[in-house]
């Protein structure tokens, strides 16, 4: 096929990649041997009662792969075996990563699970993954306690967010919050469970190695539920080290061992594990982790302190630093390169936060399917504002009929994105008849709408289940109404959903409109502003003002639970 965006990409970008024959924890041997004294990772914290200030604590790669390869062990010691699953409920921290490789070196596939997870998500994970391992924080391990008997765990593994904080950090945690928030667990009495510290102190320096390759699977990445149950995409080793070499190959003017990569992504999260984690391993960068984005003096502090230079996030997070108050007050000026995904970039975010930084803020998107990016914007090329941009190297993308998914559409026509890669996923873990309905003649169907121009850049127009069918027998798409909403200066967030009104009737359009501090607006007022900038079947008809909206821990707006929401009113 045809692929009008080759010409569009930056001159030190391949079409085409060698991807290397081995397994993905191998990223971490190679850097570890190449780079043994670079930061792999800062961790720590703000304490409030000492004026917010930042306490944190690095770790190199020697200790980080000493770390892991010990974990590996005691993981092995435990009985876990090649093809085991091994659930990580982690936010991001140090253990998440030792937890990560040391999984991959026993030829055990990683579970990441949400740690945001009631009791009833948690199982479900469990049980339909069959995990048997657990590394659970202590803080989620009551959760964990009640559901063991209904899933198929044998052991749990207890670690403290502490663990790998610096020494007053650990002190002040220890002495004022540890018992009080629910950090400090007992687990004395309780069969097969175990601390984290104490595997590591007691296991060999070495695990006993095993054969892994590209084909075998290394991650259940669990999609994100916000359309539904979800599932688990099995995703190889090979699927996620291509898909960190493209980011890798994408970010041009990346310095080996010299970037400090700010990762406010959840770990857990296919797009923090593969853009900040493993890049950043495969790089020899600095991972800068912030377990909490929400807390944003923690990340405006350790921007202004450790000054990193590459930054994938989501719109939530860089609306929220463009309308801190007092931003002028941190050195925000070392971020050189930032890939914005997980939703749509509206361009006043984007160009309000390039002028704050003096860095490049580009659009991209991906999919926990696809390991999960595939396409971006050139960084330091040809940016076109509203568009996803071209599809990543090895990587092809069409758009196809909604309807049957076979015929392929011309550029300006809107239809169902479908993409191939290596970074696509081997399918849906024990799920064939949704696997079959992905994945067809090797395209993986998105469900996302979308239209391709004559350059090869694509533009999102919505999710295909999120389309709203008008009461005039149009289709409305949610994301063309928020893109004029957020236009509208009082606006801070914005979120779009069709409104049930009868079978005949169809659905009608609501808008849930979160204003920027300070500000107040009316129902008509946005109304009117709508009907000056959109046809009049896009206009909503209802507006409801609300302080947040609901959201994924990506920060991915859930329209579905508003239009739950509604159907219990």
């Amino acid at each position: 096929m045809e692929k009008p965006w080759f010409k569009h990409y930056e001159e030190s970008v391949p079409t085409t990649i060698a991807y290397p024959d081995i397994p993905l924890h191998q990223i971490l041997v190679d850097t570890a041997r190449k780079y043994p004294n670079n930061t792999a990772t800062i961790f720590g914290n703000v304490v409030e009662p000492l004026g917010n200030m930042l306490l944190d604590a690095k770790m190199t790669y020697r200790e980080l792969y000493d770390l892991t390869k010990r974990f590996a062990a005691a993981l092995q010691q435990l009985g876990v075996e090649k093809g085991d699953r091994v659930a990580i409920y982690l936010p991001s921290c140090p253990q998440f990563i030792i937890a990560y490789y040391a999984t991959l070196m026993c030829g055990g596939t990683v579970v990441p699970c949400n740690p945001a997870y009631v009791a009833r998500e948690l199982q479900h994970q469990l049980n339909d993954s069959g995990a048997e391992t657990i590394i659970s924080l202590s803080l989620m391990y009551p959760t964990v306690k009640k559901i063991r008997a209904e899933t198929p765990l044998k052991r749990v593994i207890v670690t403290n967010i502490k663990e790998y904080f610096p020494g007053l950090l650990k002190f002040l945690f220890t002495l004022a919050v540890e018992k009080k928030e629910g950090h400090y667990q007992d687990i004395s009495g309780d069969a097969d469970t175990y601390w984290f510290q104490d595997l590591l102190a007691s296991s060999p320096a070495e695990p006993t190695p095993v054969e892994v390759g590209p084909k075998d699977t290394a991650v259940l990445m669990y999609t994100g539920g916000t359309t539904g149950i979800s599932k688990g995409a099995e995703l190889t080793h090979g699927n996620m080290l291509a898909n960190a070499i493209q980011c890798r190959h994408w970010f041009t003017k990346t310095e080996e061992g010299k970037e400090v990569l700010l990762t406010a992504l959840p770990l857990f999260h296919s797009y923090g594990m593969t853009t900040c984690m493993n890049q950043g391993v495969l790089i020899g960068g600095t991972m800068l982790l912030i377990p909490n984005p929400r807390v944003l003096i923690h990340t405006l502090k350790s921007i202004n302190k450790h000054h990193p230079t590459i930054f994938t996030g989501v719109p939530a997070m860089y609306v929220a630093i463009n309308n801190y108050p007092e931003i002028s007050q941190f050195d925000v000026s070392s971020i050189k390169a930032c890939i914005s995904g997980a939703a749509g970039l509206p361009v006043e975010v984007q160009e309000k936060f390039e002028a704050i930084t003096g860095g490049k803020l580009v659009e991209g998107y991906g999919l926990s399917e696809a390991s999960p990016v595939t396409h971006a914007n050139p960084i330091f090329g040809q940016n076109k504002i509203g568009t996803i941009g071209v599809p990543f190297p090895d990587t092809e993308a069409k758009v196809v009929d909604v309807e049957t998914g076979e015929k392929d559409l011309p550029p300006g026509e809107v239809g169902e994105l479908v993409i191939k890669g290596p970074q696509v996923m081997r399918g849906y873990w024990n799920k064939p008849e949704e696997t079959a309905n992905s994945l067809r003649k090797g395209w993986l169907h998105t469900g996302d709408i979308a239209t391709m121009d004559q350059e090869g850049y694509f533009q999102i127009v919505d999710r295909k289940k999120d389309m709203i069918l008008g009461a005039s027998g149009y289709n409305i798409y949610p994301r063309e109404v928020e893109d004029v909403l957020y236009q509208h200066p009082k606006v801070l967030e914005v979120a779009v959903a069709g409104i049930p009104v009868g079978v005949e009737k169809g659905e009608r359009v609501k808008a849930y409109i979160v204003l920027k501090p300070g500000e107040t607006a009316t129902e008509e007022e946005m109304i009117a502003f709508c009907r000056g900038n959109m046809a009049r079947y896009k206009v909503p008809k209802f507006i409801e003002f609300r302080e947040s909206l609901p959201k994924t821990m990506v920060g991915k707006i859930l329209r579905r639970v508003l239009v739950e929401e509604e159907k219990l009113t």
